[in-house]
């Protein structure tokens, strides 16, 4: 008497997975990633303490007797206490709790960012100037070093321009409809950067970290007395000053939606990664 065994073949047994481990990024990466982490965090704080004294933002040259700003943080006083609004242009929005006013100890008072998010937490421009100038030089050394190491041992060429392939219109698009699905590359495609993580790397690196450090070097008298084409350059001191909030600003979008990149695609193995340098790869092709 035939069994169900004898008369249907056996389904496959599946193929263990054995994890494999590459390495990704060098001791150099790494380590300057990390301080490129702390002087961002610093310089970001401790410029909104900055930005405080002035939450105001024009563009081009103005007299002092006039005040044209075009973005604004500031508290309006009404009857059942200060308003926190931010104005753009003629559209003004309510930001009380969040931007415009700021609860220290029991008093209410007029300070466009909070001061759990500012360095130090309590008002003092000479202080911040001091953290923000420190860690600025800090983070162009440490700029510098990574750009040497980088076309010494070819990280930026082979690890961040993007192959003429992945730079087709068709290649791009599909790229961008599967980070939309939250669909990441696995096994051997995950050994190197897609598309737009090397377009995206290769602008914050090569365009908008450069502009943050000219244009904060125009908003200073002693570097615009050197280099007095700087404040020309930006159309002067008060445009240099919004282009470097706006590129601030667009740093910080790029670190959030890096974070969240990494946590979705595999937290402990990106985070592995940029820690040992190891990135672990299963043998069946999944990223772990």
């Amino acid at each position: 008497m035939n069994t169900p065994d004898s008369t249907h073949a056996r389904a496959p047994l599946p193929r263990p997975t054995r994890r494999r481990f590459i390495r990704r990024h060098s001791a150099t990466v790494r380590i300057t990633h990390w301080i490129n982490v702390l002087c961002l965090s610093v310089m970001l704080m401790s410029g909104l303490q900055i930005f405080n004294a002035h939450p105001r933002l024009y563009w081009g040259k103005y007299g002092a007797d006039t005040d044209h700003a075009f973005i604004v943080i500031g508290s309006r006083k009404q009857a059942d206490g200060l308003h926190g609004f931010l104005r753009i242009g003629s559209l003004s929005i309510g930001t009380t709790g969040l931007l415009g006013v700021s609860q220290e100890g029991n008093a209410v008072v007029p300070r466009a960012f909070p001061s759990w998010l500012t360095i130090p937490s309590y008002y003092d421009l000479g202080a911040a100037r001091n953290w923000h100038f420190l860690f600025g030089w800090l983070l162009v050394i440490n700029g510098a070093i990574y750009l040497a190491h980088g076309f010494w041992r070819g990280h930026i060429r082979r690890d961040l321009l993007p192959d003429r392939d992945q730079l087709a219109p068709r290649h791009v698009w599909r790229e961008v409809l599967d980070h939309a699905r939250l669909r990441f590359a696995k096994g051997d495609e995950a050994r190197r950067y897609n598309a737009l993580q090397k377009i995206t790397y290769l602008l914050v690196a090569l365009v908008l970290l450069p502009l943050m450090v000219l244009t904060g070097l125009t908003m200073s008298p002693g570097m615009d007395a050197v280099f007095p084409f700087l404040p020309d350059l930006f159309g002067g001191r008060p445009s240099a000053r919004t282009l470097h909030f706006i590129t601030a600003s667009l740093l910080v979008l790029f670190v959030v939606v890096h974070v969240l990149m990494v946590v979705l695609s595999g937290f402990w193995n990106n985070l592995r990664s940029m820690i040992d340098g190891r990135y672990a790869i299963d043998h069946s092709g999944e990223a772990r």
